[in-house]
């Protein structure tokens, strides 16, 4: 870590590493896609708050995801333990699917390596199966390459992995964003812990490895087990709950709470007009305790505001209902197993994400 006297009073994931602003700039850059939608064969690309998807018949459409799991992969080369990452590939691109309501449909991988070992390869395809399971979706192609040029990672055992998912969804089932109003409620599905988004500031604070505190094997104060297992906890998928709840209720929006977390409900904005945001129940689980404190006793501050525009913070996945449907929808997920807690609702004040946890208001940007 840095000397005292040259550490920021705050540490955020553009210190981590990741620079969120310059991400933004640099997706303006997608624009330039659009030239390539002239070659749709049926109609054209319907705009999603999260995603696009697109025309096979005068009513079907499809939704085609493609995700990875970043630097978790370097935690799984840390601890030794490779058989839950391909849980969390096939989690973050069938939880994209199902935001648009499509159904996913099929999956293929894509695994790049130091080197294919075979005992290696079995346990990131034992994770891909036992998530393919979850999702009832079938893995249809895949690939594998060996580029020790490209790919280091620590020791001999470096791998990026990459899964996409094709859905399909018909035009009334559409999840569009629109319609929403205040007073909606915001439904919580809980996480399992940091799933697979900010990892990068995880990495930093926690492991010796990248400058932070713990060994993988280490058992920091709050948790019941190695931080490193606590960190590789698979990301859930949420495939049959969400698509179960649509068959039952509107559902007028859904948010995979991933990457900027509960900013990404901004999206919506641009498609229900004078709308905002405001949750108000959280039980985070005690891996963002730990994440927060440890960075104080390492001289750093991560902000509460910080902790909310970078994890999940207890909830994997938000879905949005009219306020008539709040007790059917939470009694249909419950029936599901899921543990659904309204945490939340829609407010007028227009694309203002406000937090309330632990006797403070936030206003995240």
């Amino acid at each position: 870590m840095q000397e005292e006297t040259d550490l920021p009073k705050n540490f955020t994931y553009t210190d981590a590493g990741v620079n969120r602003a310059q991400r933004h700039e640099s997706k303006k850059g997608l624009t330039a896609l659009k030239e390539t939608y002239r070659h749709i064969g049926f109609g054209g690309i319907m705009h999603l708050p999260y995603s696009n998807i697109f025309p096979v018949g005068e009513s079907t459409y499809l939704d085609l995801q493609i995700e990875g799991v970043g630097t978790k992969v370097l935690v799984a080369e840390l601890t030794g333990k490779y058989d839950t990452i391909g849980v969390d590939a096939v989690a973050m691109v069938v939880n994209d699917v199902i935001r648009s309501g499509a159904k996913p449909l099929a999956l293929a991988d894509n695994i790049h390596a130091t080197a294919s070992e075979p005992k290696l390869v079995n346990a990131w395809l034992k994770g891909i199966i036992e998530g393919s399971v979850q999702s009832e979706c079938p893995v249809v192609n895949g690939e594998t390459g060996d580029v020790a040029e490209i790919i280091k990672g620590i020791g001999n055992s470096g791998f990026d992995m990459v899964v996409s998912a094709v859905g399909k969804v018909e035009h009334p089932d559409i999840i569009t964003g629109e319609g929403i109003k205040p007073d909606d409620a915001i439904i919580g599905l809980p996480s399992s812990g940091v799933h697979s988004n900010g990892i990068t500031l995880v990495r930093k604070i926690l492991f010796k490895q990248w400058g932070g505190k713990y060994d993988a094997t280490d058992i920091p104060e709050g948790l019941s087990r190695e931080v490193g297992l606590e960190v590789l906890e698979p990301t859930k998928i949420y495939v049959k709950s969400l698509l179960t709840l649509a068959r039952e209720v509107k559902i007028k929006g859904a948010v995979h709470i991933t990457g900027d977390a509960y900013t990404k409900f901004n999206n919506l904005t641009g498609y229900s007009n004078g709308i905002g945001f405001c949750f108000d129940n959280f039980k985070p689980q005690p891996i963002f305790g730990v994440i927060q404190r440890t960075a104080a006793e390492l001289g750093y501050t991560i902000t509460d505001e910080e902790m909310f525009r970078t994890f999940n913070m207890g909830w994997g996945f938000g879905i949005i209902v009219g306020k008539s449907e709040i007790d059917e929808a939470i009694n249909t997920l419950q029936r599901d197993n899921v543990n659904p807690e309204c945490i939340g609702r829609v407010t007028n004040k227009e694309r203002v994400v406000e937090v309330q946890y632990q006797n403070k208001r936030l206003i995240l940007t």
